[in-house]
């Protein structure tokens, strides 16, 4: 039997997350960027900008996976396990490669794109071994890098996106509030967390039936876990007097988003509501500071200073807040568009970003502990939409 290098599975009705309409547009706008970058396909790797540009969110387990697009063309390549997921999933067309031999990925895509092209890529995803090998079977005239033109467009939502984002933080509400109702002194980090993630996923099922379920998850960290924003669920025991830290991560469609609060288990004591009230003021602040025309810098460098005034810049450890869309813990990022002093990104209508001060006290001192606050907020025209619901501070959060 001969067997192929590569071949179209194309099965099943399309499902996907957005219209058709949506994707050309984003599309469009890819080629204008091709154009000026004087490039004549475009492979996509990522699954940020796979999933941006098609819709369809690939499971790597090792294998590559792409995105090709050309003046005419736009066409996912995928592994044989995926089967016709990848096309009943994305936008174009599909073709899926075989793993009969070696680099016949590499031969699918020359298939489309042939050699001698300009090709730009994503020179922050494209392994080392990957280029070798793309510059061994597509041979390019010229190579460039694609992605921050990508990141550019990806910072700016269409009505579309900012539908399902508020959704998405309507959903982490929604796991915020169970995850109160399962704070009790007693019981451990991972029993709490999975009554969040529970909650929300059962509500992205109830608003989306026709979505894949994926992804969604929580952080529930508890006393000296707290220290650190990205620090994963233990099964700490929760104690009367514990500090917490609440986060909540629906994923729907690729899309992120997130809800994070500080809590106290039963109550809180005068130097840790210190700490809180002054990181729940700078939250506000911070807040009131997001709208079009003010860079991330300049952003930043207003909330620095009310920490300073306060004495407790030196408790920061990260940026203030950060860009979402298709994004996630394992994937993704809109490094352009985070609260930053080396950002200089200038808010524009359509954008969304967070608000999320932090400041870690170190264990041994009064109020020791990781506190947090974050909402999500739409530039608009003239301001900027908060579109996050769950209350903050003590009168509502000490459980």
């Amino acid at each position: 039997m001969e067997r192929p290098e590569f071949y179209r599975f194309h099965q099943g009705e399309r499902q996907l997350p957005f219209s058709d309409t949506e994707y050309e547009a984003r599309i469009a706008k890819l080629r204008a960027e091709m154009a000026g970058l004087g490039v004549e396909a475009a492979i996509l790797t990522s699954m940020h900008g796979i999933a941006y540009y098609s819709g369809f969110l690939y499971c790597s387990f090792g294998r590559p996976y792409a995105l090709v697009v050309t003046a005419s063309d736009v066409i996912t390549f995928s592994a044989g396990i995926d089967a016709a997921q990848p096309w009943r999933r994305g936008y174009g067309d599909n073709i899926t490669y075989t793993d009969w031999q070696r680099d016949n990925y590499w031969r699918a895509i020359r298939s489309v794109i042939g050699t001698g092209k300009r090709i730009g890529y994503e020179a922050d995803h494209l392994t080392l071994a990957q280029k070798a090998l793309m510059d061994t079977f597509l041979a390019p005239r010229e190579t460039a890098d694609i992605a921050p033109a990508a990141m550019r467009q990806r910072m700016h939502k269409s009505a579309a996106e900012i539908a399902l984002i508020k959704a998405g933080a309507a959903v982490a509400d929604v796991g915020g509030y169970a995850i109160k109702e399962a704070i009790r002194a007693g019981v451990r980090e991972i029993d709490v967390a999975m009554a969040g993630r529970d909650a929300m996923e059962l509500e992205i099922a109830r608003r989306f039936p026709h979505a894949e379920y994926r992804d969604t998850w929580v952080w529930f960290q508890s006393g000296i876990n707290t220290d650190g924003a990205h620090n994963p669920v233990t099964g700490r025991v929760l104690e009367p007097g514990d500090i917490l830290s609440l986060n909540c991560f629906p994923m729907i469609s690729g899309y992120y988003t997130a809800l994070e609060r500080t809590m106290f288990v039963e109550h809180v004591d005068a130097a840790s509501r210190k700490i809180w009230e002054a990181n729940v003021a700078a939250h506000e602040f911070g807040m009131s500071l997001l709208k079009p025309g003010v860079s991330c810098a300049a952003v930043t460098e207003e909330i620095n200073g009310f920490f300073a005034e306060r004495d407790l810049l030196q408790y920061r450890s990260f940026g203030y807040g950060h860009s979402f869309g298709v994004l996630s813990h394992y994937y993704g990022r809109e490094a352009g568009l985070e609260l930053r002093e080396d950002i200089d990104t200038v808010l524009e209508p359509g954008m969304v970003i967070s608000m999320e001060p932090m400041l870690t006290i170190p264990e041994g001192q009064p109020g020791a502990g990781g506190y947090r606050e974050h909402d999500i907020l739409v530039i608009t025209e003239d301001g900027s939409e908060n579109i996050t619901g769950y209350p903050y501070g003590p009168e509502f959060n000490v459980v």
